[in-house]
Formats: C-alpha cells, structure tokens, sequence
C-alpha cells in the first residue's frame, strides 16, 4: 500500500538524512522530489529536526549533523515492538550500539546502530508517530538495500534480531541478489558489495525513491549541484541510478518497470 499508518515489526518504516545544510538540501530535495521540509514548531528542541512532506503526508526526516566528522548521510530505521531485547540481541550478535534507547517526545522510541561489518541503522519503536505516511510513490521511499561485503554474515545477523528471512535470487550478470522476508512479504533486499563498489566505500544502508524518469531526475540533480555516481542502467525491477546530493549524502532513484508497477498496483488495492 502506499499509504501508511502503520508497520509490522520488521519493516524499515523510515529514513532521514544528516546533512551539513538543512536549508539548502530542503530546496534539493523540493525540486527534485517535490517536497515541503518545513521548520517545524518543535523543531528547535529537537536538534532542527525536520519532516519532508509529500501530498500531506510525512515521507523523510531531515536533519543538521550532529557531530564533528559526521558524514552526510541517509540513515535506514526499522520498527520494533520491543527496541530493548532487540538491541540487546543486537549486541549479543556482535552489533555495535551507538545511541541507547530513547524517547523522542510522545512519537516514540528510538536506538542506533552498527552491524558486524559496520553498516549504520535504527530502530523506531513507535508512539505516536508510525514512520512514512507515503511509501512507493514517485519522490518516496521504494527499497531499502544493505551493501555488504559479508553476506552471509549479514544474512545470521539480520535473523537472528529481526527475524528476516533471506531469499537468494540469481541475477542476470551471474550474482546473487538477496531479498529480506518477513511472513513472507519483501521489506528490503542486500547487494554484494564485493567486485561492484570501490573498496574505499564502507558497508552501508541504500535507499531508493522512487520517480517516473529516472533519466529526468538524474538531470534534476545535476541541475542542483549534485552528481551522478552510477548509471542509469536497467535492472530486473526497473532503471536505477546512483547519485549525490550537493552536500555529500548518496541515494539511489529508480522508475519501477512494467512488472513492479503492476504488483504494486495490485498490492494497493
């Protein structure tokens, strides 16, 4: 579906992105995706954080960086029912925690994260406040991706705190794809770093949002001052491109082909 007002333990219900300069990725993102990132009336008490909005609805966070040497970055949260066992079972599955659990006013309870190999993420035990209210759409979250150079590893670890279920798939260039299950229903996927990225990139969670033309909006970020890092190419779901926002912060846009388009629709009957 793509409107959302809740998710089942398991599944990534959120992304916002860390960045050196709120103001100028709000006009980015607005002209690229379409989005209002309005200053919000908590904002100041909550770091500057702020929430894009695309038709009415919430669908990013953005906001300043928080430390010295902080990469600009877009961060992958899952939503957990229990964020205490499951961040201890990160930690007893060789994860590291990098923020304990916390209140976040009366929208919920949050945690960060690294996995054994390095890759960053959070979890989201939600109050008040669910995550994305608009999923699949075009200037929306579409998939999440882990990037790893240790898949298997990946695969026992992601199991073992959030009960995903891994399904291999083989891809037309010879590898192997890897599609995360939860009852199983798709809630992310892991690409293979090794052989495809430069060893220089570390293991990290990718976001895709969704366009109508993936060509289109590659010229979009260009325009804005950002760059392209891979692409466009077709792949099985649809033509994907790597690009860069202006202040350093990487993601993926992708037009869903003809077949995803049709399950989607079918999905959010």
């Amino acid at each position: 579906m793509s409107e959302r007002t809740s998710y089942e333990p398991g599944t990534p219900c959120w992304v916002d992105l860390g960045t050196p300069d709120v103001e100028g990725a709000a006009r980015f993102y607005g002209e690229l995706f379409g989005w209002e990132v309005p200053e919000r009336a908590d904002s100041g008490s909550m770091g500057g954080y702020r929430r894009a909005i695309k038709n009415g609805k919430d669908v990013a966070g953005v906001m300043p960086l928080m430390e010295q040497g902080q990469p600009p970055a877009w961060s992958t949260y899952v939503s957990v029912d229990d964020i205490e066992a499951i961040g201890r079972a990160v930690q007893e599955n060789d994860g590291t925690m990098i923020a304990e659990p916390m209140a976040v006013a009366n929208y919920g309870r949050l945690a960060l994260f690294t996995d054994p190999e390095g890759a960053f993420f959070g979890m989201w035990e939600p109050a008040d406040f669910a995550g994305a209210g608009l999923v699949n759409e075009p200037g929306t979250v579409g998939w999440n991706e882990l990037c790893t150079r240790n898949p298997e590893g990946a695969k026992a670890f992601y199991s073992a705190i959030f009960g995903w279920e891994p399904n291999d798939l083989e891809m037309k260039d010879g590898g192997t794809y890897t599609e995360w299950l939860v009852d199983g229903s798709q809630v992310g996927g892991m690409l293979d770093m090794r052989g495809r990225m430069p060893d220089e990139v570390p293991p990290h969670w990718s976001v895709y949002f969704g366009t109508e033309d993936t060509d289109a909006a590659v010229e979009k970020v260009k325009t804005g001052g950002g760059e392209l890092l891979f692409g466009p190419m077709d792949i099985e779901p649809g033509r994907m491109a790597t690009v860069k926002d202006p202040f350093g912060a990487s993601f993926n846009v992708m037009a869903p082909g003809e077949e995803l388009r049709a399950r989607m629709a079918e999905e959010g009957k």
